[in-house]
């Protein structure tokens, strides 16, 4: 308990410094860049939670999950070890942020034409969220690799508020619709468990003070 509390401390003191923060894939629009009230709360004790005595956090660059299921797929077949011994963490900015949405959200912003994903069941743009579930018809390497199996073995994934931001930046101007209102409908979007977070390069450095080894993907 002394340790969480000392991490949600930590926490909304770094969040007063997080307008400073610019990686790479947020610059370049003042309207998404909003800085982070120094009083917001954001609740960061899962990171506690990482108490596994193997533990990794996926800097996904790419919207793919692969690397995700071979790392939680060697351990138990290697070691006969799985969650709560073996913890996994995705963390998702900009590139790879059509894994954390929802199919209706994916339908409406033509997610799919806009990310480059083909649907494997059809060849055109996805409509839906084609990461969800995992598929049969691929290589053993490539199987277990969906959001909801992942879960359920302990994964945890993220969200990055500068990205998210972005996003709705992009979305908002595209469909003339108000920022507010499609940042509103993006957060109501993320899939069930997805940790909106105040920074991905402040969760990164996070996760790995946590004990995290690191996989830039």
């Amino acid at each position: 308990m002394a340790r969480s509390r000392r991490s949600f401390i930590r926490v909304l003191s770094a969040v007063a410094g997080t307008a400073m923060l610019r990686p790479a894939e947020v610059r370049g629009s003042a309207s998404y860049s909003r800085p982070l009230a120094a009083t917001e709360e954001w609740d960061l004790s899962w990171l506690d939670q990482l108490q596994g005595k193997h533990k990794q956090v996926f800097d996904l660059g790419v919207p793919e999950l692969e690397a995700v299921a071979n790392y939680l797929r060697a351990f138990r077949d290697i070691y006969k070890l799985e969650h709560p011994q073996v913890n996994a963490v995705v963390g998702i900015a900009y590139k790879a942020y059509p894994i954390n949405a929802v199919d209706a959200l994916w339908a409406k912003y033509q997610l799919g034409e806009r990310w480059k994903i083909t649907d494997y069941r059809t060849g055109l743009p996805a409509t839906r969220n084609v990461f969800i579930e995992s598929r049969a018809d691929v290589p053993d390497f490539a199987r277990d690799a969906g959001v909801r199996e992942l879960q359920s073995r302990g994964a945890i994934f993220w969200q990055c508020n500068n990205a998210l931001n972005k996003v709705v930046d992009e979305l908002s101007r595209d469909t003339k619709q108000p920022f507010d209102a499609v940042r509103a409908e993006l957060v109501a979007g993320l899939l069930p468990g997805v940790k909106l977070i105040p920074a991905h390069t402040m969760l990164i450095g996070l996760a790995q003070e946590h004990g995290c080894t690191y996989e830039k993907r």
